[in-house]
């Protein structure tokens, strides 16, 4: 597959709500949402982005990683690469309507497995938003990761249930939703979770439980203390507040508070390998990529997909020998960051 061909096909089916720039930066979609942009300035996008860019590597070649393993294990499985696909919704609102729903969801669930990596599912003010992502799970035999927004708890308990019925590896909230009018608007309101009741939603599934949307240090103890398996470190894209830091930047003193007693997941800003590689050193276990793969999906469905998954993972790959590192583990100890 060609990255130039599959980019056009893309630009031209996302209709402008995504003009797949030459660089993905949030320039030119500011204040953009719905769509793919970031709210009000667009700072909190870029500032993913600006966090990932001050990270500097130390290059090391007298070493012997002359084949490094980008495999990792989470939630029980073996996967071939950290690079897992974040939760995404709104084909027809925030990417133009040239895939419906179900489609969209299945072509990154079906080509984050076919590239040896985990996909997540979305949820939305459109019931078919999370019908689509189960659908798409169960159809792979349960490898996805449905994620369900802050509602009330029942509402949030019943989702649970149900992607429990679909065989999901895991299931999880993202709390960053908090904020969303659009949920409101339509009847169904989302806010802020207190301990207790994120600890009454954790313990109500046997399914390992992710909380997204962790970008302080003491939310991530309140996450880990309530039983979550894992969290992910996100400012939701920049598309919840404006003036949030980036991901790369709050990452550091997250890991270094609860780091081995949740896993960690970091999102927000990756287009490359490189990128990557900078988020492991900084802490992370996995890392979750977005708008790429929108781009991916809609200029090349599953197979799209895969090829961006694919080309991060080469990508991290040469960067792991330039930097000495023969596995992940050895990505983590952190001699890569300058």
């Amino acid at each position: 597959m060609d990255l130039a061909a599959l980019r056009e096909e893309a630009r031209k089916k996302l209709k402008g709500y995504c003009r797949v720039c030459p660089v993905c930066d949030g320039r030119a979609c500011s204040g953009e949402v719905p769509g793919m942009g970031g709210i009000g300035t667009g700072e909190a996008f870029r500032a993913n982005l600006q966090a990932l860019k001050q990270c500097r590597l130390n290059m090391r070649t007298l070493h012997n990683a002359k084949a490094p393993s980008t495999a990792c294990r989470l939630f029980g499985l073996l996967l071939k690469t950290p690079v897992l696909a974040a939760p995404m919704t709104g084909a027809s609102y925030n990417m133009g309507g040239a895939l419906t729903e179900r489609q969209f969801i299945g072509m990154i669930i079906s080509g984050s497995k076919a590239a040896g990596s985990l996909g997540f599912s979305g949820d939305g003010a459109d019931p078919a938003m999370y019908d689509s992502g189960l659908e798409a799970v169960a159809a792979e035999g349960g490898w996805g990761v449905p994620i369900v927004k802050p509602r009330e708890q029942s509402e949030v308990l019943a989702r649970i249930r149900r992607a429990e019925a679909a065989g999901a590896v895991a299931v999880g909230m993202d709390i960053d939703g908090a904020g969303l009018v659009t949920m409101a608007l339509k009847g169904q309101p989302v806010g802020p979770k207190t301990p207790l009741e994120l600890r009454e939603i954790i313990a109500a599934t046997k399914l390992p439980f992710i909380v997204k949307g962790v970008m302080t240090v003491d939310e991530a103890k309140i996450a880990a203390d309530a039983g979550a398996a894992a969290i992910v470190v996100s400012n939701h894209g920049g598309r919840i507040l404006d003036h949030t830091p980036g991901a790369a930047e709050v990452l550091p003193e997250i890991a270094a508070e609860v780091k081995g007693g949740v896993t960690i997941l970091a999102d927000g800003g990756v287009r490359s390998g490189v990128d990557v590689l900078k988020l492991l050193a900084l802490g992370a276990d996995g890392v979750l990529v977005g708008r790429p793969l929108v781009v991916g999906a809609f200029g090349g469905g599953v197979g799209g997909v895969r090829f961006i998954i694919d080309k991060l993972t080469a990508e991290l790959e040469q960067a792991m020998i330039l930097t000495g590192c023969a596995t992940l583990d050895e990505v983590a100890d952190n001699r890569v960051i300058r």
